[in-house]
C-alpha cells in the first residue's frame, strides 16, 4: 500500500501507453456502440432542429448583410445584447483557491498564482468573450474542457458552437443537480478535421483509409448552419464545391459524449463510413463540459436569452421604420391630380428646370397634390413603448447603453437608475459564477489527472515587490494529498467591496485584541491582514521576515516529517511554534510535539520565573537526569513519539 497518493503516480512512458490503448481499440468493431450512438443522434437531431432553425433566423436579424438595400434594419437586438455583454464581460469574475486543511495556504496560493498565469496562456479572455456571447444570445453556453497539452503543461478549453450542439431532450443541464439528476446522458457536435489534424491529436485511429466526404449530406448540422451564417454575412454558397482534395481534405467527425458499460466516454464517429475513429474514457461520473446560463428557468435547459426578449420588438420597430421611410419619401415625391380638360399632354407634368406648361383656360385648379395619410403620433408612442419594454426586460436603459435620454432627470434619479441596473446585472454575474467555479474545478482536475510526479514541472511568473520572479512547481506544490481545495468565485466589483469590509473589520479586531490581551500573535494577525488585502506572500515575507522561532519551527518540521522527536525549549514562543508545526504532515511525532508545547505553556504559567528568564536555556534530557531532584528547575523533557 502506498503511504500517500503521490506514490500512485510513477514515471511512465505516456506516449507508449496511449499508443497501446489505441491499438487495442483498432481491433474492435464497435457494432453495438454505433447502433447506440445512431439512435441517440437521431433523437437529438430532430429535437434540436426547430430550435437551431430559429437561432439561424435570429443571427440573420442580428446582423443581416443580405437585406434589401432600400430597407432599414433596426439594431435593437444588437444594442441590448452588446450592452449586457459589455457590462458582464467587463466585470471580470475573480477566482481564488482556498485549502480545506490547516496548512494548505501555500498550496492554495500556488494554485491561485498558476491559475492567473494559465488565464493568459489559455487565452481565457478570448474564450470568455465567445462563451459570454453564446450565453447571452442563445441563453446557454458550453465550454468543452477535456484536453491537457503535455508539451505546454497546460489545460486547453474550447467554446462549443451552440448551432452545432445536439443533446439529450430530457436533460436539464450538463451535470444535473448535486446527485446527477437531470444530467445530460448523451450529446455532442459535428467537427471537420483533416487527417493530419487527427494524427497530431494522437487520439484517433482507423482513419488513414477514410474517403473524402461528399457535399450531399443534408443532415450535416455543421455544414447547414455554417452556410446560414455565410448567407447572413452576404457570402456566396460554396457548399456544392466544398470538397477540397489532398492534404486539406476534411472529414465530418461527430464527437459524441455517451456511456458504455456504466462509464462515460467520448466517441469520434465517422457517419459516412459507419466507423468509430476515436474512443476516450473519462474519469468520474461528470461530463467535462461547463455550462453557463443567462437567465435560467428552474428545471429547464435553455432559460431565457436576449433575443427571446427583443426579437419581436425589433421586427415590429423595423416594420414601422420602413413604413415611415416610405411615407417620408412620398412627401418628397408626391402624387398629383390634374384637370384633363386643361392639360392635354400628361408628359408636360414631368419635372424640368425652367419649364413652361401650357394649359387650356384658367390655370386655377389645373393640378393639385393628392391628399394622403401622414405619420400619426401613435407610431412614435408604439416605437417608444417597444424600446422601453426591451430596456425593462434586460435592465439596459438608454444611459446604460451610453445614450443621452430625451427625458431630463436629476442626478439622484440617474444614480438610482445606475444602482438598480447594476443590481440586475449582479444577479446574472452571480449565476455566471456557478460556471466559473466549475471551470476552475475542472482545470484543477486536469492537473490532478495529467501532472505526473517526478516528471512534470511548471514555471510560473510572479509579480514580486521589486521585479518579476519565477517559481518552479511540481505535483506536490499543486495537488493536495488530502481533500481537493475549494474554489471561490465572485464578481470583481462585489469581491472588492466585501474585501474592504473584511479588512476594516479585521483591523478593528486586531486593535481591540492587542489592547486587551498582550499574548496575541501579532505577526500572524499582520500576515492574515496582508492576505486579506491580496498582498502576495513574497511581499508580506519581506515586510515581516521569519523570526527565529518561525525558522526554528520550520527546521523542526523537517525532523517531525521523518518521525524524529524534537526538544521543546524554555525560550520557545509556543504559540508561534504550534502555528508552524500545524503545517507539517499528520504524524504521531507532530501531535506529540504540539502537546509538549501546550504543557510548556502550562508550566510557564505555573512557574512565571521560567517565562521571564528568557536567557536561560532549557536543560536537555541528560542534564535533567544529572541534577538532584531537590535542585532541579522546572523543565520540559523531550516528548516520546507515540
Amino acid at each position: 500500500m502506498p503511504k500517500n497518493k503521490e506514490e500512485e503516480y510513477q514515471p511512465v512512458e505516456l506516449e507508449t501507453e496511449l499508443t497501446k490503448e489505441l491499438h487495442k481499440y483498432e481491433k474492435r468493431t464497435f457494432r453495438y456502440l454505433i447502433d447506440q450512438i445512431e439512435t441517440e443522434w437521431n433523437i437529438s437531431y430532430f429535437y434540436m432542429q426547430p430550435k437551431q432553425e430559429e437561432w439561424a433566423k435570429r443571427l440573420k436579424l442580428y446582423n443581416n448583410q443580405k437585406r434589401a438595400k432600400d430597407a432599414v434594419g433596426d439594431p435593437l437586438m444588437f444594442s441590448v445584447h452588446q450592452t449586457v455583454l459589455a457590462s458582464l464581460y467587463n466585470d471580470k469574475l475573480v477566482s481564488k483557491f482556498e485549502g480545506t486543511e490547516e496548512g494548505d495556504e501555500d498550496l492554495a496560493e500556488n494554485l491561485t498564482l498558476t491559475a492567473e498565469n494559465d488565464y493568459i496562456s489559455m487565452e481565457k479572455d478570448m474564450l470568455d468573450y465567445e462563451w459570454d456571447w453564446d450565453t447571452s444570445f442563445f441563453g446557454h453556453g458550453l465550454a468543452l474542457f477535456t484536453e491537457f497539452d503535455r508539451k505546454l503543461k497546460l489545460p486547453i478549453p474550447e467554446c462549443v458552437d451552440m448551432m452545432t450542439w445536439l443533446r439529450d431532450p430530457r436533460a436539464k443541464s450538463v451535470r444535473g443537480d448535486i446527485k446527477g439528476r437531470g444530467r445530460m446522458k448523451f450529446g455532442g457536435r459535428e467537427v471537420r478535421l483533416t487527417k493530419q489534424e487527427m494524427r497530431d491529436s494522437g487520439i484517433y485511429f482507423n482513419f488513414e483509409d477514410l474517403k473524402p466526404d461528399g457535399t450531399d449530406d443534408y443532415n450535416s448540422v455543421l455544414d447547414r448552419y455554417s452556410q446560414m451564417r455565410r448567407e447572413a454575412q452576404g457570402m456566396g454558397d460554396v457548399s456544392k464545391f466544398d470538397n477540397v482534395k489532398g492534404d486539406n481534405a476534411e472529414y465530418r467527425i461527430t464527437e459524441w459524449h455517451t456511456s458504455e458499460n456504466g462509464r462515460l466516454i467520448i466517441v469520434g464517429w465517422h457517419k459516412a463510413s459507419h466507423r468509430i475513429v476515436r474512443y476516450t474514457k473519462l474519469n468520474g461520473n461528470r461530463l467535462p463540459i461547463i455550462d453557463r446560463f443567462m437567465y435560467p428557468i428552474a428545471h429547464d435547459w435553455d432559460g431565457v436569452s436576449i433575443p427571446d426578449l427583443t426579437e419581436d420588438k425589433q421586427r415590429a420597430r423595423s416594420v414601422l421604420q420602413n413604413l415611415g421611410v416610405k411615407v417620408a419619401k412620398s412627401s418628397l415625391y408626391p402624387m398629383y391630380v390634374y384637370n384633363t380638360n386643361k392639360i392635354k399632354n400628361p408628359a408636360n407634368l414631368n419635372f424640368e428646370f425652367n419649364k413652361h406648361v401650357g394649359v387650356n383656360g384658367d390655370i386655377a385648379n389645373a393640378a393639385a397634390p393628392l391628399q394622403k395619410a401622414q405619420i400619426a403620433s401613435d407610431v412614435s408612442w408604439i416605437m417608444e413603448s417597444l424600446d422601453t419594454a426591451a430596456q425593462k426586460a434586460t435592465a439596459t436603459s438608454e444611459m446604460q447603453q451610453g445614450v443621452v435620454g430625451t427625458e431630463k432627470r436629476t442626478a439622484t434619479e440617474v444614480n438610482a437608475i445606475g444602482i438598480n441596473s447594476n443590481t440586475r446585472y449582479s444577479l446574472t454575474a452571480k449565476v455566471w459564477g456557478w460556471s466559473e467555479k466549475r471551470f476552475w474545478q475542472q482545470w484543477y482536475s486536469l492537473y490532478k489527472e495529467n501532472f505526473v510526479a517526478g516528471i512534470d514541472e511548471k514555471i510560473i511568473r510572479i509579480a514580486g515587490p521589486l521585479s518579476y520572479s519565477h517559481r518552479k512547481l511540481t505535483r506536490e506544490n499543486l495537488i493536495s494529498n488530502l481533500a481537493d481545495p475549494d474554489v471561490f468565485v465572485e464578481s470583481k466589483a462585489v469581491s472588492d467591496a466585501e474585501r474592504n469590509q473584511k479588512i476594516n473589520s479585521y483591523r478593528l479586531f486586531i486593535q481591540d485584541a492587542v489592547a486587551s490581551d498582550p499574548n496575541t500573535n501579532k505577526r500572524f494577525a499582520l500576515r492574515r491582514l496582508g492576505r486579506l488585502s491580496s498582498i502576495p506572500s513574497s511581499e508580506v515575507n519581506m515586510i515581516l521576515p521569519p523570526n527565529v522561532d518561525e525558522m526554528t519551527a520550520e527546521e523542526e518540521n523537517e525532523g517531525l516529517e521523518q518521525g524524529v522527536r524534537q526538544n521543546v525549549r524554555i525560550t520557545d514562543d509556543d504559540i508561534v511554534h504550534m502555528e508552524i508545526h500545524n503545517k507539517a504532515s499528520d504524524s504521531a511525532a507532530k501531535y506529540a510535539h504540539i502537546r509538549a508545547h501546550k504543557k510548556a505553556m502550562l508550566m510557564k504559567k505555573m512557574h512565571p520565573e521560567l517565562a521571564t528568564n528568557q536567557t536561560a536555556a532549557m536543560p536537555d534530557a541528560q542534564q535533567m537526569k544529572a541534577q538532584p531532584n531537590n535542585n532541579r528547575q522546572p523543565a520540559l523533557m523531550p516528548q516520546p513519539v507515540q
